[in-house]
């Protein structure tokens, strides 16, 4: 079994948006094992882990763009975040473990990672400001509503889908009878 380290990684209940870097010293075999069930949790010395929120690749997939881009560009993490990392995460040349906090269903948990897992850091992704909706819909701009754009009247409507159905009709035959005429010479 492998050696757990000595100091565990805690993760608070209700923890969100937060992606937690692992390197990987392990061969590449290895790592590919541990998007098999059960097998990542067991290294993090957890119960259960959701997979669909964890990333494990080689950093070499990542090609020009590097480890650094990738969560700055891909994870939206800003670089202010990054910048007391940069040297740790491109001296990464092995396999990397994102783990996002939705991995981890919201819960309290305890990581003791196995001895090749190195944790990295903590980065918070960016979101969306939510602050500058409306709090309530009476507020919300006209143009900001479902339904809003100017609609044509149903006469008008009709008349614009007749035009343009004769003209898909026109434009059908014309080539029905090119086609009847190619074969008929």
């Amino acid at each position: 079994m492998a050696e757990l380290v000595a100091q565990p990684l805690s993760i608070a209940a209700g923890e969100q948006r937060m992606i937690h870097v692992f390197d990987l010293d392990m061969r590449p075999e290895q790592a590919r094992f541990l998007r098999e069930p059960g097998a990542l949790a067991q290294v993090l010395g957890i119960e259960d882990i959701d997979l669909d929120h964890v990333e494990i690749f080689p950093v070499s997939d990542l090609e020009d763009l590097g480890l650094v881009g990738y969560l700055r560009d891909g994870c939206g993490i800003p670089n202010e975040q990054l910048a007391s990392d940069t040297q740790k995460l491109t001296a990464i040349e092995g396999y990397v473990l994102l783990l996002r906090s939705r991995a981890l269903r919201g819960e309290e948990t305890r990581l003791t990672p196995a001895r090749q897992i190195r944790h990295i850091g903590g980065y918070s992704e960016v979101g969306a400001d939510w602050a500058s909706l409306p709090s309530h819909p009476d507020d919300t701009p006209d143009s900001a509503k479902l339904y809003s754009a100017p609609r044509p009247a149903p006469r008008e409507a009709r008349s614009r889908a007749r035009r343009i159905g004769a003209t898909i009709f026109a434009i059908v035959m014309a080539l029905i009878l090119f086609a009847v005429l190619m074969l008929a010479t």
